[in-house]
C-alpha cells in the first residue's frame, strides 16, 4: 500500500512538471504571437507569471535558507570568540585579586603595613635644565608642600631617570643617572636569570658616548644574558623596590670569566624629560 502512494506521488509531481513546461512553452507562443485576441494573450502573461511564481518560491527559500545559515554560523563562531575572551579577562581578573589577597595575608604574617615596593606618586614637571649640566641635574616643580623628600626616586613613565638631591618649598632638584659626577649617590639594582638566581650592584657609572648605565660591585657569579631586566632593589635609602632601570645590554667579565660590570641600556630617555614622577617610599 505505502509503495503504490509513493507511485502515484511520483505521477501526480511528473504530471505537474509537464503541465508547468507546457505553460510556460503556452504562454511564451502567446506573447510572441501578436495576432492572438488581447484576452488570450493575458491569459498567457498570467499563467507564466504563476509558473514563474511556483518554480522562483522553492529556488528563493533554498538561498535564503543557505544566507541564513551561513549567517548563523558566522555569529555562532563570532559568539564563540568573544565567550574566549570574557572567559580569559575573568581568569586574569581572579588571578589578580588572589595575588592581591596573598600579598596582603603574607604582609599579615609578616606583621608589615607596608613594603620594600610601596610607594607614593607625586606628579611635578620638569621647570628648567641647564645646558651646561644637561646630563647632570633638573629642576622640578614640586617641593616640600607637596610631600617630597631628599634621596626619592624620580622615575618618567619609561623608567628610573634619577634621584632628588635638593628640596625646597615649591621645586626640587633632581639628579639623573646619566650625571657625570663621581660623588653621586648611587643606586642599588638587582636583576634575575632564566634560573631565578639574583644579581645585585650598583649603578656606578654613564658612559655618555653609547648612552649605557655601568652596574658594578657585582655581588654574583651567575651567568647574565643580553636583554634581562635591571630593576632597584630597594636597599638603602627611599627608593622603592622594583623600578625598572633598563636592560642588558653587554656584560664584561673578568680575568675569571665572570661578570665584573654590566652594562645597561636606560629604559628612560634622559634627553626627554616634561613630566615626572616622584616615588616616596611609604615603608
Amino acid at each position: 500500500m505505502q509503495k503504490f502512494f509513493f507511485n502515484k506521488k511520483l505521477v501526480v509531481t511528473l504530471i505537474g512538471l509537464i503541465v508547468s513546461f507546457l505553460l510556460i512553452a503556452f504562454s511564451i507562443s502567446v506573447r510572441n504571437n501578436r495576432s492572438m485576441p488581447p484576452f488570450i494573450v493575458q491569459f498567457g502573461n498570467e499563467a507564466a507569471g504563476v509558473v514563474n511564481t511556483v518554480v522562483s518560491y522553492p529556488v528563493n527559500g533554498v538561498a535564503k535558507a543557505g544566507s541564513d545559515v551561513s549567517d548563523l554560523l558566522n555569529t555562532y563562531e563570532e559568539n564563540q570568540k568573544l565567550k574566549k575572551e570574557v572567559d580569559s579577562l575573568a581568569s586574569q581578573r581572579v588571578e589578580n585579586q588572589t595575588l592581591a589577597k596573598e600579598n596582603k595575608h603574607l604582609k599579615r604574617q609578616l606583621k608589615l603595613n607596608k613594603s620594600l615596593t610601596d610607594y607614593d606618586k607625586i606628579s611635578a614637571y620638569v621647570l628648567s635644565r641647564t645646558p651646561s649640566a644637561w646630563q647632570n641635574q633638573v629642576i622640578i616643580s614640586k617641593g616640600k608642600t607637596a610631600g617630597v623628600v631628599k634621596n626619592a626616586a624620580v622615575m618618567s613613565k619609561e623608567g628610573l631617570v634619577g634621584r632628588v638631591v635638593e628640596v625646597n618649598q615649591t621645586n626640587s632638584k633632581v639628579e639623573l643617572l646619566s650625571t657625570e659626577n663621581d660623588d653621586a649617590n648611587r643606586f642599588a639594582v638587582q636583576l634575575s636569570n632564566s634560573k631565578d638566581e639574583t644579581v645585585n650592584g650598583l649603578i656606578t657609572g654613564y658612559n655618555s658616548e653609547k648612552n649605557e648605565l655601568i652596574m658594578g660591585q657585582v655581588t654574583s657569579k651567575v651567568k647574565i644574558k643580553k636583554g634581562t631586566s635591571v630593576i632597584t632593589s630597594g636597599m638603602g635609602g627611599n627608593t622603592p623596590k622594583g623600578l625598572l632601570v633598563g636592560k642588558v645590554v653587554r656584560v664584561a667579565d673578568d680575568d675569571y670569566g665572570l661578570p665584573s660590570k654590566i652594562y645597561i641600556k636606560p629604559a628612560a630617555d634622559m634627553a626627554d624629560l616634561s613630566v615626572v614622577t616622584v616615588a616616596k617610599r611609604t615603608d
